[in-house]
């Protein structure tokens, strides 16, 4: 990491650390302390202390704001409302333990969550213990109630053999402003670990999430939110890892900044989507390592509607990771399409394994149901509705190669064969088996690719780039391996600009590109 991007992080970090102090009047002077254990609760791991720790909350919220410690120690305890002017500090070694019991979950405003909140302001998750929801045992017992009749889970999934909504989520904040999470350890959520909803002036900062204990262990949730800053996380998750959502109209994701981050995910590690029903404006995404993750490292995605823009990626690392970048534009829910357009995705490095990423993790991405060769990185609208103004710079990926055409095959004569899937859930691998091994950009007006390079550990058959039915296309520096003729393949393509030196090659450099005849 040079200098530069070191003061660009600190400055715009100390900018949010600035708004959310100044917007934060209850935290001007020294908190007074309220320990739980004041107020009754017993660090034994067996004493149930929801109502002690409720306690504590209420006192510092009557009085204007304060600080409830968690000295060291297991505190067992059910769903706890976090309140305006409340920070809940953990001292080291101490530990919030969630119950097993789903009795001690109820609902709040809509919310289940072990440690959740509702309208609130100036409020902080501090310290350097632990909130540890014991997800597993906690998302079983759901299930068992669930199938003896019990307690009937409406959003049972029948097909995963997993409950929905009554498993809750670890961390949940709705309707808030002024949030502060730092340094804290979340794990073994039942659900999604952290959700912010509908919330504004956020700064996630310094915190580990270790969350494999059950499906759908998305690391940080951002749903319809304004202002946000999430820096310096170490994310390790059974699904998603950082994730803007937009799961209903309206919802408008706004001024985003992640940044400094290492990611391992059983889905995609940083991603727009699937749910994307309102917007997704001004977001910047710098400085990612993503290891050993199943899905993409990228996943920029509108499927419902949503407007997606002035998107910035840079500086990202992705090792043995099932896709680099994906952009796809789709038409799944709401009255019209949306829309992607002004994306900028630069500094990548990325190694795509020829085997599945996640195979030595016990919660394992869904396998794809057919037979396929390893997949391209894909930018993919619909037809009448292009992806607009997308720049990849200093972009370098390599790939496994192994394509056989006795695995799978599609010939480039038939790309109008290749999938459309406009309803189809967004995911790499939604269009089948794809007739390149590097990039697939199909539906798309104004790509500049400049300074990209496509390395192959084996031989594969395919060409590196296919491009179909796209406009104001511009490639500079492409550096494709030297032993292939015809690595660019276009279809249906108009103002497409490249020069003498586009394609790199270490013999023969001449411009190897091949165009379809229209259909």
């Amino acid at each position: 990491m040079n200098n530069k991007r070191i003061l660009k992080s600190s400055f715009v970090i100390l900018l949010f650390l600035f708004l959310f102090s100044f917007n934060t009047e209850s935290y001007a002077g020294k908190k007074k302390d309220y320990l739980i254990t004041s107020f009754g609760a017993v660090a034994d791991g067996k004493t149930v202390n929801t109502k002690a720790i409720q306690k504590a909350i209420d006192a510092a919220n009557k009085n204007k704001g304060g600080r409830v410690v968690f000295s060291k120690g297991k505190f067992l305890s059910g769903s706890i409302i976090l309140k305006s002017g409340v920070e809940l500090f953990f001292e080291e070694g101490a530990v919030l333990l969630g119950s097993t019991d789903v009795n001690d979950y109820p609902k709040y405003e809509g919310i289940r969550a072990l440690v959740l909140a509702y309208a609130s302001k100036n409020i902080s998750i501090t310290g350097k213990g632990i909130i540890d929801g014991r997800g597993r045992e906690l998302a079983l017992a759901v299930d068992s109630l669930h199938h003896t009749g019990v307690r009937i889970d409406s959003e049972y999934n029948y097909r995963r053999l997993r409950p929905g909504d009554g498993r809750g989520k670890l961390v949940s904040f709705v309707k808030c402003d002024s949030i502060k999470i730092t340094d804290i350890t979340l794990k073994n959520s039942s659900g999604w670990v952290q959700c912010f909803e509908k919330c504004s002036n956020i700064v996630v900062d310094h915190i580990n999430v270790e969350s494999r204990a059950y499906w759908n262990n998305d690391g940080i949730d951002i749903n319809g939110c304004e202002n946000v800053s999430v820096t310096n996380c170490n994310v390790n998750s059974a699904d998603d890892g950082i994730c803007l959502k937009s799961d209903s109209p309206g919802l408008q994701n706004n001024n985003i900044y992640i940044a400094n981050c290492i990611i391992r995910s059983s889905a995609s590690a940083v991603k727009f989507g699937t749910g994307s029903y309102g917007s997704f404006k001004n977001v910047t995404i710098e400085n990612i390592e993503v290891f050993d993750t199943f899905r993409s490292a990228i996943a920029i995605e509108s499927v419902d509607g949503a407007e997606i823009e002035n998107i910035k990626v840079s500086n990202i690392t992705a090792v043995n990771t099932g896709n680099a970048i994906l952009i796809r534009l789709g038409h799944r829910n709401g009255e019209k399409p949306g829309y992607i357009k002004n994306v900028s995705i630069k500094n990548v490095k990325a190694q795509i394994p020829f085997g599945r990423p996640d195979i030595d993790y016990d919660l394992r991405g869904p396998e794809v149901d057919y037979f396929h060769n390893p997949f391209p990185a894909s930018i993919v609208g619909i037809p009448g509705y292009s992806i607009e103004n997308v720049t990849l710079e200093n972009i370098e990926i390599t790939y496994p190669g192994r394509a056989s055409k006795g695995m799978a095959y599609l010939p480039l004569t038939r790309l109008k064969d290749v999938l459309e899937n406009i309803k189809g859930y967004p995911e790499f691998t939604m269009f089948g088996e794809l007739p390149s091994w590097g990039f697939y950009v199909r539906h798309a007006n104004g790509i500049q690719m400049k300074n990209i390079r496509l390395a192959l550990e084996k031989e594969d058959f395919r060409p590196a780039f296919v491009f179909d039915d796209v406009k104001e296309l511009y490639m500079e520096n492409i550096d494709v391996p030297s032993d292939k003729t015809n690595q660019v393949i276009f279809k249906d393509v108009s103002s497409a600009n490249l020069d003498a030196e586009t394609l790199k090659r270490k013999s023969e450099p001449k411009q190897n590109t091949f165009v379809l005849p229209a259909h």
